[in-house]
């Protein structure tokens, strides 16, 4: 299940909560109590493993 992040508009409190696909988002804040929460989205990080991601791991020197 992935984790999500919240933080609340009033007060900033800042949590992660484990939630299912499937679950409805949290919007009340558990800090103060006010409707006000919102995810956080921030990027993924990806790796790159193995050969053929860099121009030079697929071309060959006819190849030009």
């Amino acid at each position: 299940m992935p984790t999500y992040r919240y933080r609340c508009k009033n007060c900033g409190y800042d949590f992660e909560k484990v939630q299912s696909f499937t679950d409805d988002p949290l919007v009340t804040c558990p800090q103060c109590g006010q409707k006000a929460l919102r995810k956080v989205f921030s990027a993924v990080p990806i790796e790159f493993k193995g050969s053929g991601f860099y121009r030079t791991d697929h071309s060959s020197s006819s190849h030009k």
